[in-house]
């Protein structure tokens, strides 16, 4: 007897794994469980002839077990989505607390800064108001005539101002903030200046060589209203200082006590 090689049948090959027919019915099962199509797989199979009837329960085996898998994967990708909206949700929720947060921060500088500015402008209105209120010396030289000096240089008899010591040209300053009632010659005051200050005194400054004011001016302390000379009755440069109760000649008061009471170091 003569054995060979058994033949092999070119019409059979090896049937696909379990595996493999699993990883194809996912495919169809996924396609059509939403409609309710997957029962449908397993039937037509039962209902063939007995030489497919092997062939078609492996088909219905895979679509079963599919069918059991169907429903995790669907759950999973619920899970996944709803994950997903969350993380969006935390994503928004986060940018609009970023956004209030920094409104609030924009807020809170503005209100500084606004407070900041505001504090600013109340230092400034009240060293103006310092400032204005207060008082200076005419001409930064000293005193050459006292109040009430005799001689017949005055014809009242006496001195009615005090005589400060000024070349020709210096600066003369407003003592005070007041309003100009008289610019202009004053006969024996040569050059003069009267101001009426808030306290309802006045001051007069005599034989200047020039004017920088005009009557109803305001002036501030320190303010420069004219040049000294020796206008008028003078014996040579200086400036004539007087304070007074009213505008006219005769109203007048010790000018060394008025500007001390001011706050003026002479």
């Amino acid at each position: 007897m003569a054995f060979g090689s058994r033949p092999t049948g070119s019409g059979k090959h090896r049937g696909s794994s379990r595996l493999s027919r699993k990883t194809a019915g996912y495919a169809g099962i996924a396609a059509l469980a939403t409609t309710g199509v997957v029962g449908s797989l397993a039937a037509p199979a039962f209902a063939a002839d007995n030489g497919n009837n092997n062939h078609s329960q492996d088909n219905a085996l895979g679509a079963v077990v599919v069918a059991e898998d169907l429903p995790g994967d669907i759950a999973d990708q619920a899970e996944s989505q709803q994950r997903a909206a969350e993380q969006a949700a935390a994503k928004a929720q986060a940018e609009a607390e970023a956004k209030q947060r920094a409104a609030e921060a924009k807020r809170l500088a503005e209100a500084k800064a606004k407070a900041e500015r505001e504090a600013a402008e109340r230092a400034a209105r009240e060293e103006e108001r310092k400032r204005l209120n207060t008082f200076v010396a005419p001409v930064p030289g000293g005193i050459s005539t006292q109040y009430h000096a005799g001689g017949g240089m005055w014809s009242s008899g006496s001195h009615t101002g005090i005589d400060f010591r000024a070349a020709s040209g210096t600066s003369v300053r407003a003592v005070g903030l007041g309003t100009v009632v008289e610019a202009g010659w004053g006969g024996a005051y040569g050059n003069n200046v009267v101001i009426k200050h808030n306290d309802g005194t006045y001051t007069q400054y005599g034989h200047m060589t020039s004017l920088s004011v005009s009557v109803g001016q305001q002036v501030t302390p320190g303010q420069q209203i004219g040049l000294s000379g020796s206008t008028g009755n003078s014996s040579g440069p200086h400036l004539h200082f007087e304070a007074r109760t009213g505008a006219d000649y005769g109203s007048d008061i010790d000018p060394v006590a008025y500007l001390r009471s001011h706050g003026v170091s002479l």
